[in-house]
């Protein structure tokens, strides 16, 4: 799998895979650090789908592997999360678990509402899940990268949490345990950096 990378230019940070940061260095046109207000800094996020993926249906078998029946059926449910007839239900959980993170750090990625908005259920696939926030030029650049580690985790474990309460109940309970510490932390670290964020954090 791809490692991290950080790149700083005149788009701002970019965190994510290293093929994802690449793909966006080079079709990036959205003018800039410099474009805005001077004492903010922008940091794009990226979450490659593949990785997650990649991630969410080793833990799967994992726990359908260890887990305490004899019924290849029952291990199969919970394994076969991301083959076809599931793939669906998984992106659709992506999708909320990366709305609740652009969400929970809205003071830095909150953008106006326009007139006449309208949002539909239509089922899409994001090859790369983004999060784009404009940050004071105080903001730590080892924050934004532990964020985006955490980040990842927790849609990892959010996918994993409703999955498992479907095919394996008494695995779920601890994946969500998980996904909440994950925004727990991130929030705590948010607030000692800046103090700004005093939203609950209650996804589950």
């Amino acid at each position: 799998m791809s490692k991290t990378k950080m790149v700083y230019g005149p788009y701002g940070w970019v965190i994510g895979s290293e093929e994802d940061v690449e793909k966006y260095s080079e079709c990036c046109c959205n003018g800039g650090a410099g474009s805005g207000d001077k004492d903010k800094r922008k940091v794009t996020l990226l979450f490659d789908r593949e990785a997650l993926f990649y991630d969410i249906a080793n833990v799967a078998y994992v726990e359908g592997d260890v887990m305490q029946t004899e019924n290849v059926h029952d291990k199969h449910q919970v394994i076969d999360i991301a083959e076809d007839g599931n793939v669906d239900r998984v992106t659709r959980l992506l999708d909320v678990a990366h709305a609740t993170c652009v969400d929970f750090l809205y003071p830095y990625t909150k953008s106006e509402v326009e007139d006449g908005t309208e949002l539909d259920d239509l089922f899409r696939e994001e090859g790369t899940y983004r999060i784009e926030l404009n940050v004071p030029q105080q903001f730590s650049a080892t924050t934004a990268n532990l964020l985006e580690k955490w980040i990842h985790e927790y849609m990892v474990c959010y996918v994993l949490a409703d999955w498992l309460a479907i095919t394996y109940p008494s695995a779920a309970e601890k994946w969500g345990v998980k996904a909440q510490g994950l925004l727990d932390e991130a929030k705590k670290k948010i607030n000692s950096r800046t103090g700004v964020l005093t939203r609950p954090l209650r996804p589950f």
